[in-house]
């Protein structure tokens, strides 16, 4: 709801910034290497519920917390230029670009936990997932990171709530993609590090030779 009067107060964002920084905690927490390592200990129905449980936290909790931000007054930010336009169509783009390049490069049912709850169900023991270095994944290592922070800044209607909120989610992306890299250089060694001297992380800046 956007409206034409004073922008909100530090002290009335207080509660949308804890409440995101809460939602982006406890995802980031749910995917570190200590959580994950309890999980397989665990063994059986937790290693083939963990993704999807993950993926469905995510999501039921998402859901309320966006209505609610959508809920608030809102202060507009600036006016509209064509400069603006045109870097917000090009950030679009390239995110739209990096989903689906991650798309053609991932194993979308293994992401969403599918896969790993069909082994549990047929009682498979799940197979780690391959080192792909292929398609996009030769020009940087973490597309949907990358893709979801140029989404974030493409989406039009700028607002102080909004930036507040683009802002948190930024870090999130950033600090999801240290846990990953954290957690892929413990399961693949050598191969990654090999990999991370080749290949950009979030901005494929590097020429593919």
């Amino acid at each position: 709801m956007l409206t034409g009067g004073d922008p909100n107060s530090p002290a009335a964002m207080l509660p949308l910034i804890l409440l995101w920084l809460a939602w982006c905690g406890l995802h980031s927490l749910l995917i570190t290497i200590t959580v994950r390592r309890w999980i397989e200990k665990k063994g059986g129905l937790w290693i083939g519920c963990y993704r999807l449980g993950y993926v469905l936290i995510a999501l039921a909790t998402l859901a309320p917390l966006l209505w609610y931000t959508r809920s608030l007054p809102q202060q507009s930010l600036g006016v509209s230029s064509l400069w603006l336009l045109s870097g917000q169509c090009v950030l679009f783009i390239y995110a739209a670009v990096m989903f689906i390049g991650g798309l053609r490069a991932y194993d979308l049912s293994a992401f969403l936990g599918i896969r790993q709850w069909q082994d549990f169900r047929a009682g498979r023991k799940g197979s780690p997932a391959p080192f792909r270095q292929s398609g996009i994944l030769r020009y940087i290592r973490h597309p949907w990171y990358s893709g979801g922070i140029a989404l974030l800044w493409s989406l039009p209607n700028l607002t102080d709530v909004s930036l507040v909120v683009r802002a948190i989610l930024t870090g999130y992306l950033i600090c999801g993609t240290l846990l990953e890299e954290r957690k892929l250089k413990a399961d693949l060694g050598e191969a990654y590090l090999a990999y991370i001297r080749r290949v950009p992380m979030l901005f494929p800046w590097k020429p593919r030779h």
